[in-house]
């Protein structure tokens, strides 16, 4: 393959993006590049650090501190400490989106997800991948589900990971970081004119995948490889 063909998977929280662009990844024989992932690592430095996530002023003024590495096995490594779950505990899922909505934050991660896409195929998950990360993606995705749907998956997700939480506290955080996420001034979560929107609220991971795949191969001639 000698152009680099880069996947843009877009949508809200919990719409079960990450799972989905994995198993594309791998299909494909692409690089997976978690977003989220990155943003929740900012999140948990900010926090680590005794700042108010809320405070634009002191979450930015760590930028030049704060070293995110995605390494092989979906690793998260955030100032050489391995962080991969405390990401996804409750304390930094509710104040992520605050940090994901500063503009310093996100022109600093956005410059390293560009630069990992320039010279390798990847599929790259999050909320502007497609309207500001990469807007010339070769294959654009809008993944929506409703709020219950990815409640649901999140809760259970969570139970299985052994991250205390209930349903409808996982509800509340859902609607609030899809408001921040939308109304953020800065890049937010919309779905770009040229992109495919697909609900998944009735659809099975593996369905998903298969529907994306199908969209691809379409798109651009490049077949799955498992």
């Amino acid at each position: 393959m000698n152009k680099a063909i880069s996947i843009a998977i877009d949508g809200p929280a919990a719409a079960g993006k990450s799972t989905v662009a994995k198993l594309v990844a791998k299909s494909l024989g692409f690089v997976y590049i978690d977003t989220g992932a990155m943003y929740r690592a900012f999140t948990y430095a900010v926090l680590k650090k005794g700042l108010n996530p809320e405070d634009e002023k002191q979450a930015c003024s760590i930028i030049d501190e704060v070293k995110i590495e995605l390494l092989p096995g979906y690793i998260v490594k955030c100032n050489d400490e391995d962080v991969t779950k405390a990401i996804r505990e409750v304390d930094v899922s509710s104040n992520v989106s605050y940090i994901a909505s500063y503009k310093d934050i996100r022109l600093a991660l956005v410059k390293m997800q560009r630069k990992m896409a320039e010279k390798v195929s990847v599929v790259m998950d999050g909320r502007d991948i497609g309207t500001y990360v990469l807007p010339h993606a070769d294959v654009k995705i809008f993944q929506i589900a409703s709020v219950e749907t990815r409640a649901k998956r999140r809760y259970e997700e969570n139970l299985s990971k052994g991250i205390p939480t209930s349903f409808e506290d996982v509800c509340a955080d859902l609607r609030k970081r899809d408001y921040i996420d939308s109304h953020r001034d800065f890049a937010p979560l919309k779905q770009a004119s040229d992109a495919i929107p697909l609900d998944t609220s009735n659809m099975s991971i593996e369905e998903v995948v298969d529907a994306i795949l199908d969209i691809i191969e379409e798109k651009t001639g490049v077949k799955r490889l498992c």
